[in-house]
């Protein structure tokens, strides 16, 4: 099977018979994305999502996805405190949607649900929400969680073709944003691509126009206007820190010098296939 994982660590089948007595009290701590720095975004999010993270693009050629920017550093996610709680306003449905997550068959159209059973909140003491009743039928959470994932999956191939537009149109570039700390540190992140503003204002009108249509236009833009996020990134990590690890110096976003510079951003979000 193929699946995004990034935390999860024992995905398992949801089947009555191995999960009938189980039940899940989700939603009060987020620890289980502390060391992410990113992850995917699907394009009806953007909105809500533009309004407080940097939304960049990571991936490869074959498979280049949005996400939201957690975190100047591989395993940083500054938007969750110490208790657990998470600190911005909007969380991505890819967090949301955690424990749960639909897994392929090889034939990629297939779905199967999938529970991560290291999940702190799962529990066989009737804390939350069973997944079914005594008599092995699915409980109207399941059937909502269910409604759920076949929706944000609906969204995500949407966004994947959002994408393959932007590949075709050859939008994106490499960047990097690269920040100085009072403390004499400097940060570099990197690993991730952005729309070039002037390619994208020397597309043909019919291009333009089949971007407008299908909204991609305004998700376009509303990526570009994300980025002035990275600079709030340094004042979370003042906040975290010392007094003397405040930002030096404002966040620059630039373009990389090679592909191959080593990565940071994205890396967290990269789908990962699994064979079983």
């Amino acid at each position: 099977m193929s699946t995004q994982l990034l935390f999860y660590q024992n995905a398992t089948p949801v089947s009555a018979e191995r999960h009938r007595d189980l039940a899940v009290k989700a939603g009060v701590s987020y620890r289980f994305a502390s060391s992410v720095n990113s992850v995917p975004l699907t394009a009806v999010e953007f909105a809500q999502a533009a309004a407080e993270y940097p939304i960049v693009f990571a991936g490869t050629d074959d498979a280049v996805m949005p996400v939201v920017v957690l975190g100047a550093q591989q395993t940083e996610n500054l938007f969750i405190n110490d208790e657990g709680a998470w600190q911005g306003k909007y969380i991505p449905a890819f967090v949301r949607r955690y424990p749960f997550v639909f897994s392929t068959d090889k034939s990629g159209k297939t779905f199967i649900l999938h529970i991560d059973e290291s999940f702190e909140g799962c529990n066989r003491e009737g804390r939350g929400e069973r997944l079914f009743d005594n008599d092995g039928q699915q409980t109207q959470y399941l059937k909502g969680v269910l409604s759920f994932l076949q929706d944000y999956q609906g969204r995500f191939q949407r966004t994947k073709e959002y994408c393959d537009r932007l590949k075709a149109l050859d939008l994106l570039q490499p960047m990097q944003a690269q920040f100085n700390l009072n403390s004499g540190e400097r940060r570099s992140l990197s690993g991730f691509m952005t729309v070039n503003r002037d390619k994208l204002k020397a597309l043909p009108d019919a291009d333009l126009l089949a971007m407008f249509r299908n909204d991609e236009l305004e998700c376009t833009y509303l990526h570009l206007h994300s980025l002035r996020h990275f600079g709030d990134m340094i004042e979370r990590i003042a906040t975290r820190g010392t007094a003397s690890e405040s930002a030096a110096e404002p966040i620059e976003i630039g373009k990389e010098a090679s592909r191959h510079t080593s990565k940071t951003a994205g890396r967290s979000a990269k789908a990962e296939e699994v064979s079983a």
